[in-house]
This record gives structure tokens, sequence and C-alpha cells, in this order.
């Protein structure tokens, strides 16, 4: 079922060819009233390593729970990001695994990660065991989370996540690992370190060429500079972060702090809890220069082609210089990361009558600059309802403007305030655990259960935000509660908009202050304004549609042409095992890979990127048992 079947509720279309997730079933709460968490835990575990020293993959599975039992595993055991269910599932995948599990351990290096007996669910009604795990394969090490519950009186595994975090011989150099940072000795043509740096940024060879210098880009570039693999990013624009500043002048991250932290250099303490645009782009400046990111801005992509035989790309760039030169390179990387964000193209329709329109501007939002306080008094019109939408219709209020909002089918809205203090209070807030250990128990869980536990936090979230509901419905505004009512996250992680996270717009569409114009699709554009479909009418001076992006696919058709965008695999949405379709992973083209998703999405699968780049690399991803490590 995809977004164009139109007998389907809008809420719960996915992206096109993708699943609508069915829901996860949570085991039987335990009716113990004590429990040793710290004893059963390291009791599972050691048979669970007693099993895997015999390769019993038979026993290793009988640990699970026989059917309502998940293996989510990130690159682990298969370089692939797979979720197997049940017992039989389980041993069918230890079976055909890459690489053998060596080694399961008990984490309890901190109070958060030690088991705990308590809840497993989001709301309390399940109660089971818990506990963070550390584990080794012949060739890497990583972490994960795994969760019991009880079956006739004996503790069974009822999730277990593992994912890579790095590889032997190739660990990232942090902390007890640093650099030295000074080279001693009599060389007279010894540079220094500002020599050397801007030599590397001007001569750099990549190894990998990533397209896009926002979150997706500058996240994977850190990874690979850890992990020791040239890269450089190209951007279109004059200054990285203008992906951010050139958007319309009031946009404010709808995420709180805690929630986008990125890699290695986290947000200082004192930082806002909700980001305006230019700081951001101001942070991303400062993370270029502090990581010692490769990026050439004013470029542009000429050409790109595919060597099969040699393994390697063969890109052209044109570069504008400060002077006003142009200078053409060409570039052989081994891989190239799109990395123009997890949409692709603007959807921007063609309607009728578009080209006659007389008005001050008529645009994608993509390209909207901001409302001009000097046109107060007079009409603008926004086509689409999800965050953009909402907040330039705010903005063009707030510069005086009579602004209606036309929306063509439902959506979800959730206010900030609900996000942050029932959606990620205790995970990603003030008082929660360090950013890493949210992150890993996070994506621990199986989308399917995630998507359960959605349900009772949407239910929560709408009692908190009732009086807004209510208020938009009685104006006209239709909402919905997401796909099977599993909210805003499932929704963008299905379909990838159809939300608004309220800062202010809702109440002003309550008051009337911005005018709803619901249910009818545009006939035609006027000379001064918009025909509908049941024939009414709105007068604009100004038309902004705020009407989304096509399928990443889209943009690496515009990039690479047909026959590589042939070859790629749909983009967004999940898979039967509820795993994301080819972002971050293998796409189809052999060195095109997929990067994208908001900063906390980028900060997780930025690594699981890069681990796969550098296991290609050390030609480690054919690896089995027998396989040795570098060191």
């Amino acid at each position: 079922m995809g977004v164009g079947d139109t007998s389907i509720p809008s809420s719960e279309r996915p992206e096109l060819g993708s699943i609508n997730l069915p829901l996860g079933e949570y085991p039987a709460t335990s009716t113990s009233e004590a429990v040793d968490a710290d004893k059963v835990a390291s009791e599972i575990v050691s048979r669970f390593n007693d099993a895997l020293s015999r390769k019993d993959h038979a026993a290793i599975a009988g640990l699970f729970l026989k059917d309502k039992s998940y293996w989510r595993d990130h690159l682990a055991l298969s370089w692939e990001l797979r979720t197997t269910k049940g017992g039989d599932k389980i041993k069918t995948y230890l079976d055909s695994s890459k690489v053998s599990l060596t080694k399961l351990e008990v984490d309890k290096s901190s109070v958060y990660r030690a088991p705990k007996f308590g809840p497993i669910d989001a709301w309390g009604d399940v109660k089971g065991i818990s506990f963070f795990i550390k584990f080794e394969t012949a060739i890497g090490r990583g972490e994960g989370v795994a969760t019991l519950a009880e079956e006739n009186g004996e503790w069974k595994l009822f999730t277990l996540s593992t994912v890579l975090e790095e590889l032997k011989g190739y660990e990232e150099p942090v902390r007890h690992r640093r650099t030295r940072g000074v080279k001693h000795g009599g060389d007279p043509n010894r540079q220094n370190w500002k020599e050397r740096r801007e030599a590397e940024k001007e001569e750099v060879d990549p190894k990998v060429f990533i397209i896009g210098s926002g979150q997706g880009g500058l996240t994977v570039a850190a990874r690979l500079k850890m992990l020791n693999i040239p890269s450089l990013i190209i951007d279109q624009n004059e200054r990285v972060g203008d992906n951010w500043r050139k958007r319309y002048r009031q946009l404010v991250l709808h995420d709180p702090v805690w929630y986008d932290h990125m890699p290695y250099i986290p947000f200082p303490a004192h930082w806002p809890v909700f980001t305006p645009k230019d700081k951001l782009a101001e942070f991303f400046e400062a993370y270029v220069n502090l990581l010692e990111l490769n990026v050439w801005t004013s470029t542009d992509l000429k050409s790109t082609s595919w060597d099969e035989s040699k393994k390697q790309w063969t890109v052209v760039v044109e570069r504008r210089k400060p002077d006003g030169t142009v200078e053409t390179r060409t570039l052989h990387p081994k891989h190239i990361v799109q990395a123009t964000g997890h949409s692709g193209k603007k959807n921007f329709p063609t309607i009728k009558g578009m080209e006659g329109f007389k008005g001050d501007r008529l645009c994608h939002s993509s390209e909207h600059p901001g409302a001009n306080p000097e046109s107060k008094g007079k009409k603008a019109v926004v086509v689409g309802c999800c965050n953009s939408g909402h907040d330039i219709a705010q903005d063009f209020y707030e510069k005086g403007y009579d602004i209606t909002i036309v929306q063509r089918s439902t959506t979800t809205v959730i206010s900030s305030e609900a996000i942050c203090e029932i959606g990620l209070k205790g995970l990603y807030d003030e008082d929660g655990p360090p950013v890493e250990d949210a992150d890993l128990f996070l994506w621990s869980l199986p989308s399917e259960l995630f998507k359960t536990q959605q349900i009772k936090l949407t239910k929560l979230q709408a009692e908190h935000d009732k009086k807004t509901l209510d208020g938009l419905r009685a104006a006209g505004f239709k909402t919905d509660d997401g796909p099977m009512g599993s909210g805003l996250i499932m929704k963008y992680f299905q379909r990838g908009g159809g939300y608004y996270i309220d800062v202010g717009a809702s109440q002003l569409i309550i008051d009337g202050k911005i005018k709803v114009k619901q249910g009818q699709e545009i006939d035609q554009i006027l000379p001064n304004g918009i025909q509908f479909a049941d024939g009414t009418k709105l007068d604009a001076d100004e038309i902004v549609f705020a009407t989304g992006y096509q399928n990443m696919r889209s943009q690496a058709r515009l990039i690479f042409g047909d026959e590589v965008a042939d070859r790629v695999s749909d983009v967004w949405g999940f898979n039967e095992e509820g795993e994301f379709r080819t972002m971050w992973q293998k796409s189809g083209q052999p060195g095109l890979w997929f990067m994208g998703g908001n900063l906390a999405i980028s900060r997780y699968y930025s690594r699981i990127l890069a681990l796969q780049i550098k296991a290609i690399e050390e030609g480690l991803t054919g690896a089995g048992s027998d396989t040795k490590a570098k060191g």
C-alpha cells in the first residue's frame, strides 16, 4: 500500500512501496514481587555464552520466548540492518550469519546500564528485566540492550539488540587512544598543524565523496574521520550551515537540544532547548573546523560515472573560488554518500494558470525567504499543513498579512511541551541518561514494539493537548493520531511527513487569525489568487506551496541519471522486518550510500554507515568466524 492509494486514510499511508508496520505484542507481565535482576541476567548470559562456545544455535534460540521475541542486529552478525522475530527465525539468522558472535557480557558500567527489574514497556504495564550488554565478534565489538520476560516461572529473552560499535584494530583515536598532536625531529621541511591542515583541505584525495553539508553529511564525515577514511564534502552554498541559514526567518528546531546532540561535540550546557536556525548554522561551521572536516563550498557537481571494473567513481566538480575564478577538479572516490536530506527534490506541483500569476511571489517553501514586513495587509495563502506550512503561516500573520492555510488531508498535531514532557521524558531530557545510552536504548526497540508503545504515549500526549486539538477541530482544521494511532514519530518514520509540532500556530488557527481552507484540491491558479475544485476562490498576493519533497531516490535520478537510479532501491519507510529501507546501508548501486534524517537519526546511523565503508575498505565484509581483524 502506498501514498497514492486514496482509498486509505492519509494517516495510514506509508511511503510508496513500504509497510504500514503491524503492532508488536508484549508478553505477560511478571508476577514476581522481588527479583535479583543482576543474578538472573548473569545466568541468562552465562547460558548464552555456553551455547556460543558449542556453536549451538538451537540452544541460543531456546533462550528466547518462542514466538514473542526479537533480535535486532545492526551490522554485528550480517553487515546488514536486520530484525528477526521468534525463536525459529532467530536460529535461522544465526545459522546464516557472516560473522560469529564470540562473547556476550552484562554491562554494569553505570546505574543506567546495570540490570534492573521493572517496566519493560513505555507505560509500566509489563514488568520484566532490562540490562545493557557488551559483546565481541570475530572482527569487532559492540553494545546492545536485552529484556527478559517471565514465562511459566522461567526467565526468557524477550528482546536482544546487538549494534556494532568498532572494528578490532581500527578503533577510534579517542580518550586513551588520542593522538599526540606533535612531531619532533630535525626535518627542516616539517609542516606545522596549520600548514598540514591547509594542504589537506586543498589536496584531499577522498575515498568517500559526500554531497551535502547538512547534519547528514557532517556526521558521516566525522565518523569517517575517526576511522581514518579520507572524505570530502561538497556543497553548492557559500557557507557550511546555509542549508539552515537560508531558510525562513523564524525557523527554530522543533526537537529539544537533548535529542539533537552531534557526535563527538555535543551542544554546550547553556544551549537553548530549541535551537534557532542561524545558531545551528554557526554551530555547523564550528563543527567542521573543530573536527577538521574537509568541505568545499560553492562547489557544483558536474558529472559522475561508475567504473565497475575499478570499483570507483569518476566525479567532476566545479569550485568557485573567492577571487571569482572557477576551478574544475576530477576525483576518483570509491564511495559517494548522497547526504541531501532524507527527502528528494521538492514537491512543487504544476497547476494550470501558474504562469499567469500576477502577485508578489509564488514559490515552494524551500525558496521562501520569509514574510515581508512592508507588505502588511496583503493576502497570503500557504498550501500545506506540516511544520513548514505552519511556521510560514505564523510568520505571515506576525508580519500583518491576511493569511489562509490550505489543508488537503489530515495532520498529526502535537505540542512541543507534550513531546518534551511525555514523549522524550526520562530518555532525552536534562536529567536523562547520557545520549549514547539513550540512543542505544531507543534503537534497541524493534519497530513493531516501538509502534505499540507510541500508541499509549500518543493518547497521553493527546490528553495533554486536548484543548488545542478540540479548538483546531472547531476551527475546521482536521487532525489525526498517526498510523494506527501511533502518533507523530511513527508517521515520520513511515511517511516522512504529515505532522506539525506546535510552537504557536495552532492557537492562531483556533483564534481565526490564520484562516483554514480544508479538503479541496486546487483547480487552477488565477492572476490574483487560487480557484478550488468546488469553485470557491481565495485572493492572494503571495502563494507558498509547503508541499514537501519526493522520495530521496528522485534526487539520485537528478544527480546520477536513470541508470544508477534504476539500480537503487526505494528509500525511507519500513521493510517487512521493520528496518528502514536503503538508508545507511547498501543501496543497490555499488559505492552509493544514502544518508539523512534529523540530527538524532544522523547521530546514530552515521556510525552504522561509516563502519560499513571502513569494513569494505579493509576487506572485512566477507568476514566469517575464522577471519582475523587487524591487530
